[in-house]
């Protein structure tokens, strides 16, 4: 798997996580110590962001990071797209 589309994935989760808690950028930011700018960064999925970063925003969402193996798509899962 593409690690750019990693990188998107995982920043939308943590919108959706902001959002779901109501906050906004710049108190999700305040909470993690970082900027609002940075905070922007990881949601958008730029790769420069470092790691520290990351960790700082899912615990101030009080939440944890998993790795999970991806899985490719089967065939019957993209038959529709050659009929």
């Amino acid at each position: 798997m593409d690690y750019q589309l990693i990188n998107e994935r995982f920043g939308a989760e943590i919108r959706q996580l902001r959002l779901k808690r109501g906050l906004t950028q710049a108190e999700l930011a305040g909470m993690a110590g970082i900027t609002r700018q940075k905070l922007i960064e990881i949601e958008k999925g730029h790769g420069t962001v470092a790691l520290n970063f990351y960790t700082r925003v899912i615990a101030s969402l009080e939440g944890e990071l998993q790795v999970v193996p991806a899985q490719l798509p089967t065939l019957d899962d993209i038959r529709g797209f050659f009929e």
